[in-house]
């Protein structure tokens, strides 16, 4: 899979660490009407023994390595579970969602995962339509699943075959 990007910018998927905790912040406020807050982050990186965490990271020549988009995603057992992604909104529809998603689906299949699930804000067009081009299917509704607005979540799922 072939990030689009700008000449300048190529991008490196690599796990991320708690000093990326700030700028993974300052994307997740831009990206979300609810955004975890630091504490929960951070409780994911130090308290949760099922979660992973991947950057999307500029290697531009002579600039910061900032980070463009993240994901974070729970492997328990056979299955992974997407739980946020997001991408900086001056950096979106260059492909950097979608190969955070397939770094995880791998990370998957190499573990063990048979099959992958997410939910979704029903609203979310844009996101559904990337998970369904990844082979996610709407599987269930969670009626008044989020908050501020409140809205139905999609719960979508996706067999892990090899790639």
């Amino acid at each position: 899979m072939r990030v689009k990007t700008l000449a300048a910018d190529r991008p490196v998927i690599e796990p991320a660490t708690t000093e990326d905790l700030d700028q993974i912040l300052c994307i997740e406020q831009r990206s979300f009407s609810e955004p975890w807050t630091r504490k929960m982050f951070e409780a994911e990186f130090t308290g949760n023994p099922f979660a992973h965490f991947a950057v999307a990271r500029s290697t531009a020549a002579g600039e910061a390595r900032g980070i463009m988009a993240y994901i974070v995603f729970w492997l328990v057992f056979e299955e992974l579970r997407l739980m946020n992604l997001a991408v900086e909104p001056t950096m979106r529809r260059r492909g950097l969602a979608t190969a955070l998603v397939r770094h995880a689906l791998v990370v998957g299949r190499e573990r063990g995962a048979r099959r992958a699930v997410l939910e979704v804000r029903a609203s979310n067009e844009a996101a559904r339509c990337l998970y369904e081009r990844m082979g996610f299917a709407q599987v269930a509704l969670r009626a008044k699943y989020y908050t501020n607005p409140i809205e139905d979540a999609l719960l979508m799922e996706s067999a892990l075959l090899e790639p």
